[in-house]
């Protein structure tokens, strides 16, 4: 079975499952576009281009997950010539984007001795007219200076989502920090992007 058998077989399934297609493009870090692709297969249809990331064997380990979310925050430090041992404050909220972005932004918040706070994006909401949302369960953002955390920038639609939706809501985002970022971009709306990764198509 080829990589893209799979990844039909794998987004159907989610399908089967319950799963959304926003929820289906999450869990296989695939823009909505491939997913709506791998889904239907529309005759005529090129596949669209986009990368397929499997990091599974960290994301399945709190201990690589951890030293991962580190690397995110030493990364921030280094570009800002802060010591990581001196805590920087420069927000006092982190935002985790769920559902990946949850566990590296806990591990953040901890560090930072930052809040947490969950942000749901409209992707992966069933509404007929689906929007994003703060999580109430867990820190409000209204007057915080917060940083974004995601594993994955696909498209940037999220991204662009995320931080639309904290300033209309009285907060700063002052950074964004993912693991892989296939765009190669350097800020969404002004907002600049730290990433361990980035990912190009060479076609």
């Amino acid at each position: 079975m080829s990589s893209l058998d799979d990844l039909i077989g794998r987004a159907k399934l989610l399908l089967s499952e319950g799963h959304s297609p926003g929820q289906i493009a999450d869990e296989l870090s695939l823009s909505m576009e491939t997913i709506t692709w791998l889904l239907t297969q529309a005759k005529g249809a090129a596949a669209p281009k986009d990368v397929h990331i499997d990091w599974s064997a960290v994301s399945s380990s709190a201990t690589l997950l951890e030293k991962t979310a580190l690397m995110l925050l030493n990364l921030y430090h280094a570009d800002k010539n802060i010591p990581v041992e001196a805590l920087s404050r420069d927000a006092g909220v982190i935002v985790g984007i769920a559902l990946s972005g949850i566990p590296l932004a806990t591990v953040i918040a901890v560090q930072e001795d930052a809040k947490l706070a969950i942000y749901h994006p409209a992707k992966q909401n069933t509404s007929e007219r689906p929007v994003g949302s703060i999580s109430s369960n867990f820190a409000p953002v209204s007057g915080e200076r917060c940083i974004i955390v995601d594993d994955v920038i696909t498209s940037g639609t999220t991204m662009k989502e995320v931080v639309k939706y904290l300033k209309k809501h009285g907060a700063t985002p002052v950074a964004i920090w993912v693991i892989f970022d296939k765009r190669g971009i350097k800020d969404v709306e002004g907002v600049p992007v730290y990433s361990l990764f980035k990912i190009s198509r060479i076609d």
